[in-house]
């Protein structure tokens, strides 16, 4: 019975990031009206991890960094490490989570953008010796950023909804039953 609730869950889970990987490298990329594309994937391991807390946003992390060392090249392992990492420590948060408290989210979104794009600042440029940061913050990092956040006012209560729905479900199935 267990089994099968923490299916219909991972099921979800993996079309979230699915979607969430295709529309960031496939859709977003080809409006040219803007200069840089939010972190889907990113948004929503930080999402998962701080709602459900630190396994749920390692194992999210983990299969979206997967994804992307899947289908960019880099050394393998690369956007996996930092993934689980960043959706560990939001799990962290889940003990301050509310559901009406959007201000938390936000900042988690600014830090997480920062601690991602220093870490590939810092193995993808600095290391070959491209140490121009102001150029890198000015044009990768703070249109990134004040897009993701636009973007996380928009989607996280969309897994919000998804992850209540999932618990009514979930409650619904367990009375029955009894």
């Amino acid at each position: 019975m267990k089994l099968k609730k923490n299916l219909k869950r991972i099921g979800v889970y993996a079309g979230l990031i699915l979607a969430a990987f295709l529309i960031q490298t496939s859709v977003f990329p080809l409006m040219t009206m803007f200069s840089s594309v939010p972190n889907l994937l990113l948004i929503l391991t930080f999402s998962l991890g701080f709602i459900y807390g630190s396994m749920t946003g390692m194992l999210c992390g983990f299969f979206a960094g997967l994804l992307l060392d899947l289908f960019y090249t880099g050394p393998f392992g690369f956007y996996c490490l930092i993934y689980m990492a960043l959706g560990y420590t939001n799990g962290i948060f889940s003990r301050y989570y509310y559901d009406d408290f959007i201000s938390l989210p936000l900042i988690m979104c600014a830090a997480n953008e920062l601690i991602y794009n220093l870490y590939i600042f810092l193995f993808r440029f600095l290391f070959r010796g491209k140490t121009d940061i102001i150029f890198y913050f000015t044009d990768i990092i703070l249109p990134e950023l004040l897009f993701s956040l636009l973007i996380t006012l928009l989607i996280y209560r969309i897994f919000l909804k998804v992850g209540k729905k999932l618990d009514s479900m979930e409650q619904r199935r367990g009375q029955n039953v009894a």
